[in-house]
């Protein structure tokens, strides 16, 4: 068997049917025309022609696949907004050739993204009727005008009112309740819940997966929405302040045209590129198709830069000023020259094959919407190169690897037509008017045009998981061992390096050797004197009461007392009977023996950190209100304000055989604690 041929090195598609009904070739014609044909060409090379290409990273050459194909665009839209790129991302849709749109802004103009906009404006906005009939219209309810009309002889249709008691012979009528009650739920806990998370339940509750996936292009819408939950997603994580706010945003991308669709494979994985020439620069492909061969020559200057009087001048609202005007004819020239060097790095794009569009009948009109010859756009520069001479574009070459042609490069002529074949380059292999190469004009009738789309077992496949599938092959495999890994990784940041318990969550059966009267008799209690009967009382005024016994000094009188606890009274917050009252109180504390014995001890500590690591592993945290060395001995005080103290005793002991087993454990020394009540 023959091993598999390269390319040709340039390939002329024609456009199969150029002509409009008028008789004249026209850019809309073209428009409409060439798609599918760089569609069925596509399909073509990269499932029946045997054709290797070569790959900068590998040696040898390897059958030519989608990855190896790029469409290259000059522009992005027309001037009327329309994406120039759709027509030929759904020819190849159509054909079940994967694509990766690089370049586009189609994306707000998708009926998809469209319906989520409008669902998402009818949760935002339940009083705006008419975002709310285009929800239950549009996709994901698909509710009828009879239906909606009928229920507005009932009803308003406002997710947010109380539910309408339908007619029982009327149960479609109910689904629109259904509907409306789903809307007033998200409604409700828009702002509650994460923005995808809302999108999410709408889709999952009306199942517009399923849906969507039986549309004709229904994997790129799919990937679309999805796409519109990763936009939500980002939006929050920018610091997102609404709900209205994500809408917003979405109003000022869809005015701009900023985003592109969302690609159904990845890039590095097998799939057409599309793109713009300028994106293009730097790289190169197996492949290369020049698209859209209407985008016009400059026809007005772009713009004018005189360094030196630092201006620039550019036309603005239809209007073009005088130092435009004054250099018009130079910057056309160099217009014109930028366009030509535009040409040339689209062309030089391609390694092994470059495929361009062109017209078989060679046609001249002075009427400016006619098209002449190939195209009176910017590739009609390379029309010398692509083109035989006229006294032979009826004499091909000899070439093996192609196809069995036809006599005639135009597949169908208006009856107004006056030419037939012989007018028009017959498809093979010719020498173009400049360049020694051959150049192969395709034959338009051996190309499978007005291909639909196959449905049925193609959206099957997208609704059913199947390794086979390029959106759950190897990007799924990836995306499983992600989340492998970050949940690997939650689990061991979840484990504790060190687990701490406070004193104070202690409780009496942590000690098994005891019960509570036994260990409440380990820690005895001394009282301060003096009558509490109606003294304030609670966490602030305990508070207070620490706060003084820790700052004040020996000896502090009943003045330094009283501003002292009227300083930490103003931090607190206390009045003024609570500031008065545990200045009073504070200051019987400092009279008792033992207050006298820590001030007069060698060494005293109040408000002191102690730490114990347990014999579980836990480390024990807690602060020691008072401890003072005593000869041998600490002494560990702990401060109560409790009314009812005997209630608490075997709890607060806890606290404290805590304490003293810290402080045992860090000075070596024997220790006594007990509670004080002041």
């Amino acid at each position: 068997a023959a091993s598999p041929a390269p390319p040709p090195a340039v390939v002329v598609v024609p456009v199969p049917r150029p002509y409009a009904e008028s008789g004249n070739v026209t850019q809309a014609a073209v428009d409409d025309s060439l798609p599918d044909a760089i569609g069925a060409f596509l399909d073509w090379l990269v499932r029946e022609s045997g054709f290797t290409v070569t790959e900068g990273h590998r040696e040898g050459r390897v059958p030519v696949e989608a990855r190896h194909v790029c469409l290259l665009f000059k522009r992005l839209s027309r001037w009327d907004g329309a994406d120039v790129t759709r027509p030929y991302v759904r020819a190849l849709e159509a054909r079940g050739l994967p694509h990766v749109l690089a370049s586009g802004r189609s994306f707000h103009q998708r009926e998809e993204v469209i319906a989520v906009r409008n669902a998402l404006a009818a949760i935002e906005w339940p009083e705006d009727t008419l975002s709310v009939y285009a929800t239950l219209h549009g996709p994901f309810f698909a509710f009828g005008d009879d239906v909606l009309l009928a229920h507005s002889a009932v009803a308003p249709l406002r997710p947010a009112r109380a539910k309408v008691r339908i007619p029982p012979l009327a149960p479609v009528l109910a689904e629109v309740e259904s509907a409306l009650a789903l809307l007033a739920e998200l409604h409700r806990a828009r702002n509650h819940r994460p923005i995808a998370d809302t999108l999410g339940r709408l889709l999952g509750a009306t199942r517009a997966h399923a849906g969507v996936a039986i549309w004709p292009t229904g994997e790129q819408a799919l990937a679309n929405i999805g796409r519109m939950s990763d936009l939500a997603r980002r939006f929050e994580s920018s610091g997102a302040t609404s709900f209205r706010a994500f809408l917003e945003w979405l109003d000022d991308q869809a005015a701009r045209g900023n985003s592109g669709e969302a690609p159904i494979v990845e890039e590095g994985t097998d799939g057409v590129r599309v793109m713009t020439v300028h994106r293009a620069k730097g790289l190169e492909f197996p492949v290369v198709v020049l698209c859209d061969p209407n985008a016009p020559l400059p026809s007005s200057p772009s713009r004018y830069v005189d360094h030196a009087r630092r201006l620039l001048a550019r036309p603005l609202a239809g209007c073009i000023p005088l130092e435009l005007l004054e250099h018009r004819d130079d910057v056309l020239r160099r217009d014109r020259e930028e366009t030509i060097r535009l040409g040339y790095v689209a062309a030089t794009r391609a390694r092994d094959l470059l495929v361009v569009p062109g017209i078989g009948d060679t046609v001249t009109s002075p009427r400016p919407h006619a098209m002449a010859a190939t195209g009176n756009g910017w590739l009609a520069v390379l029309e010398p190169a692509l083109r035989p001479p006229r006294d032979r574009q009826r004499t091909p070459l000899t070439q093996s690897g192609l196809p069995r042609f036809c006599r005639d490069s135009v597949l169908a002529r208006p009856d107004k037509v006056s030419r037939d074949a012989e007018s028009a380059v017959a498809p093979g292999a010719h020498l173009p008017e400049l360049g020694g190469a051959p150049v192969v004009w395709w034959d338009p009738a051996a190309l499978s045009l007005d291909r639909e789309a196959d449905l049925g077992l193609r959206h099957r496949a997208i609704l059913e998981p199947s390794s086979q599938l390029p959106l759950a092959s190897a990007a799924e495999a990836d995306h499983r061992a992600w989340r492998a890994r970050v949940t690997d990784a939650r689990a061991r940041g979840s484990l504790p390096s060190e687990r701490i318990v406070a004193a104070t969550e202690l409780e009496v059966s942590v000690d098994a050797n005891s019960d509570a009267n036994a260990i409440a008799e380990s820690v005895p209690i001394e009282r301060v004197e003096g009558d509490r009967a109606g003294h304030p009382r609670g966490k602030r005024f305990g508070t207070l009461l620490h706060a003084i016994l820790q700052h004040t000094e020996r000896g502090a009188d009943e003045a330094s007392l009283l501003a002292l606890s009227r300083a930490h009274g103003r931090w607190l917050g206390a009045d003024e009977e609570e500031i008065a009252v545990a200045a009073l109180r504070a200051g019987r504390a400092l009279r008792h023996p033992l207050m006298r014995r820590a001030f007069a001890a060698a060494e005293m500590r109040r408000e002191a950190d102690v730490t114990l690591r347990r014999p579980d592993g836990s480390l024990l945290e807690g602060v020691v209100d008072l401890a003072f060395r005593d000869l041998d001995s600490w002494v560990v005080i702990d401060f109560k304000t409790d009314v009812d103290l005997e209630r608490e005793h075997a709890a607060y002991a806890v606290q404290l055989r805590a304490y003293s087993a810290a402080i045992a454990a860090a000075t070596g020394t024997a220790v006594r604690a007990l509670l004080l009540s002041i």
